[in-house]
């Protein structure tokens, strides 16, 4: 299995980062997980978009999905290409609907997925777990029978890795706030710390840790070093363009 970073910026995109978006990559598959501004340009240094196989949305915030109606347009009136499946919540694949005009199909398939729901896509499973995030926001565990991959899109402190059952591989955690601000004392039931991510990837028990989702003008030295004091061990910090081979 392998992950490639397309973007990794919290909220807003910053200066040569693009918001949230990672390729992965197992078994002939390629699936896209969030469509952050920026991530339909990274992409395609990576893989042709008609050769996409799937793409999961985690939630309807905009830095995780907006992508996806140009996405349409590229496969609809340029690449002739039918038929992508787009998992996500209800109410993200209505914002997708809204925006194209209702002119979807044939050009996306739209599926809905909620908690605890499973797809498979080739010989990949994914299987979704509902975060503490507002709307509903999804996190992903990626299965190709010899790694798994979890990943926790937008949560607050109290929602873990856990939820997916055996431990991961790889985590791909937020880590939007740093420890002590104001943000992080007020902000815990909707992102977590560095802290709070290398805590919860400890806990259960995640072989590799990787903090994401930092604010532009975060200080990612200082993110890594937090995150691994509570990790106990390495800890690596999410750059576009950053390749991981489970």
């Amino acid at each position: 299995m392998r992950v490639t970073v397309l973007g990794c910026s919290g909220t807003y995109a910053g200066p040569g980062t693009a918001c949230s978006g990672y390729l992965v990559q197992a078994g002939g598959i390629n699936v896209l997980v969030d469509a952050g501004p920026g991530t339909l340009a990274e992409l395609q240094h990576h893989v042709a978009l008609e050769d996409l196989d799937a793409m999961f949305i985690s939630h309807s915030h905009p830095d995780h999905w907006v992508e996806a109606p140009v996405m349409r347009n590229a496969l609809r009136y340029v690449l002739h290409s039918d038929g992508l499946p787009v998992y996500s919540t209800a109410e993200t694949l209505g914002l997708i609907t809204d925006i194209c005009h209702e002119r979807v199909a044939p050009t996306f398939e739209l599926r809905a997925i909620t908690d605890g729901d499973e797809v498979t896509v080739g010989g990949v499973t994914v299987r979704a777990s509902r975060t503490q995030h507002p709307p509903e926001t999804l996190g992903f565990c990626l299965d190709d029978g010899r790694h798994r991959l979890a990943y926790s899109a937008d949560t607050g402190a109290d929602w873990s890795f856990e939820e997916f059952g055996a431990a991961a591989d790889l985590g791909i955690c937020e880590a939007t706030f740093r420890e002590g601000t104001e943000a992080a004392t007020h902000g815990r039931d909707v992102h977590m710390t560095a802290i709070d991510a290398g805590q919860m990837a400890r806990k259960a028990g995640t072989r590799a840790l990787l903090v994401t989702h930092l604010l532009p003008g975060a200080d990612p030295e200082g993110a890594r070093a937090e995150a691994e004091e509570a990790y106990g061990a390495a800890v690596r910090v999410a750059e576009g363009g950053l390749v991981i081979d489970l």
